[in-house]
């Protein structure tokens, strides 16, 4: 069963970094595009970044654009969010997802992602 695992949430406070991972069990994701998501309470889930299957493509949502970066590690098998500055309107659940991809072209809703994360938590304290 293929399953994404985010893993770096927690508890931060107002201008602190946390740094997010994504690794998949049951499958290498190295041509997948991947993306972050996130999800406050009572509110819809929100996209946060995207980035193409070998990480020469990204792109933020206008919110986060200049604090927090996406990236592939060096198997591309691994996402990470640097998330910097942040802020309480950052607190949600943060997900991971994945789309099979042949170019490096970026997917930036959620209907076009197959794979999904069980999601992980950050709350940021003012």
């Amino acid at each position: 069963q293929v399953q994404l695992v985010e893993s770096g949430g927690g508890l931060v406070q107002a201008g602190g970094s946390l740094r997010l991972s994504c690794a998949p069990s049951g499958r290498t994701f190295s041509d997948y595009a991947m993306g972050w998501f996130r999800q406050a309470p009572g509110t819809e889930r929100e996209f946060v970044a995207a980035i193409s299957r070998r990480g020469f493509n990204t792109y933020y949502a206008d919110s986060v654009k200049g604090r927090f970066t996406i990236s592939r590690g060096n198997a591309r098998n691994t996402v990470y969010l640097q998330m910097n500055s942040l802020s309480p309107d950052d607190t949600a659940v943060y997900y991971c997802a994945a789309t099979i991809r042949t170019t490096e072209t970026l997917a930036l809703t959620e209907a076009t992602y197959n794979y999904w994360g069980q999601g992980t938590q950050v709350t940021v304290s003012s």
